[in-house]
């Protein structure tokens, strides 16, 4: 989870969060299948997609970074379409469409923090915010600390990190509706829902909430944790303090304390019929990998086995 520094990125939202309808607006859009792979880049794209310009660019960019749609290799970003992850969700069939499962802003979520060249201050927020409490100055700060850390020459202008840490906050906490706002402007983004981050009584002060993430199934946190592996260590084990604390760790995206962790690796060797196992021994904790599996067939075998609300291809 290096975050090179010439692929810091502060913007692309146009300062919108994403909406409900967004993700499978970019999914139809690029699919191959009646879509076009160019559509965002089109004349009719405003008409195709039933938004302004800036909402254009804004779904192309919240696209990409939930990992819905992909840019095609030597297109120079002229060519998307739809991932794996976008066709199974949103695609014709999807299993969640209209995102009624929690679940699935979970996953939107993890990809999101997954994917910190194009969301830097998401996952610098989650990652290096030591405190689970934080103001908008003190987590600015902190963005432009690791960045002169890193590398100097990449600080963006105040203003747009500024705007960027504005829209990282409404990513997570319901707006407050003022006086003569346009109703369009005023949606809240879905991973509203998650209840991640709160703003402690007006103060502007805002608080991390740590807990068990009572939303978020097994079967999910487990294609998360083996996400995790895959790209951080080749070992046939890892440690609970890299599962909780590690960068880009299920612990530190889904925020969850160390007794919830335990006891969701606890049921680890049940949940992945074996593949996965936890021990405790002699005060060493550890995860031991003895199977390897798809992790996509984890949520392949949660959304077809669940409610058939949510399950509409199961």
């Amino acid at each position: 989870m290096v975050i090179r520094p010439e692929v810091y990125s502060f913007s692309g939202h146009e300062t919108f969060v994403f909406r409900y309808g967004w993700m499978k607006k970019a999914v139809d859009a690029t699919d191959p299948d009646g879509g076009n792979p160019r559509v965002f880049n089109e004349d009719d794209a405003i008409a195709t997609l039933g938004v302004g310009k800036n909402m254009v660019r804004s779904i192309r960019h919240w696209g990409l970074s939930t990992g819905v749609i992909e840019e095609e290799a030597k297109s120079r970003g002229a060519l998307i379409h739809p991932t794996k992850f976008g066709q199974f969700i949103f695609g014709p069939g999807g299993q969640d469409q209209f995102l009624e499962d929690p679940n699935t802003l979970w996953l939107l979520h993890w990809n999101i923090l997954s994917n910190p060249q194009r969301c830097t201050t998401w996952h610098l927020a989650f990652n290096a915010v030591q405190s689970n409490e934080f103001t908008r100055d003190q987590l600015i700060h902190l963005i432009e600390e690791e960045i002169r850390r890193r590398n100097p020459k990449a600080m963006p202008s105040g203003n747009t990190l500024k705007r960027d840490v504005d829209v990282f906050l409404r990513t997570y906490i319901p707006a407050r509706a003022s006086r003569g706002t346009v109703a369009e402007d005023s949606l809240d983004c879905p991973l509203v829902e998650l209840q991640l981050i709160e703003e402690v009584a007006g103060s502007g002060v805002f608080q991390i909430r740590r807990g068990p993430k009572t939303t978020l199934s097994d079967s999910v946190f487990v294609y998360a944790l083996i996400e995790f592996w895959d790209r951080t260590s080749q070992q046939d084990s890892l440690a609970f303090t890299e599962v909780a604390y590690g960068k880009g760790s299920p612990g530190i995206a889904f925020k969850l304390d160390e007794n919830s962790l335990a006891e969701r690796l606890e049921r680890l060797e049940h949940i992945t019929e074996g593949d996965l196992l936890y021990t405790e021994t002699a005060g060493l904790k550890q995860v031991y990998r003895r199977r390897l599996r798809q992790k996509f067939q984890y949520l392949e075998a949660y959304y077809q086995g669940t409610n058939t609300l949510f399950a509409v291809g199961a």
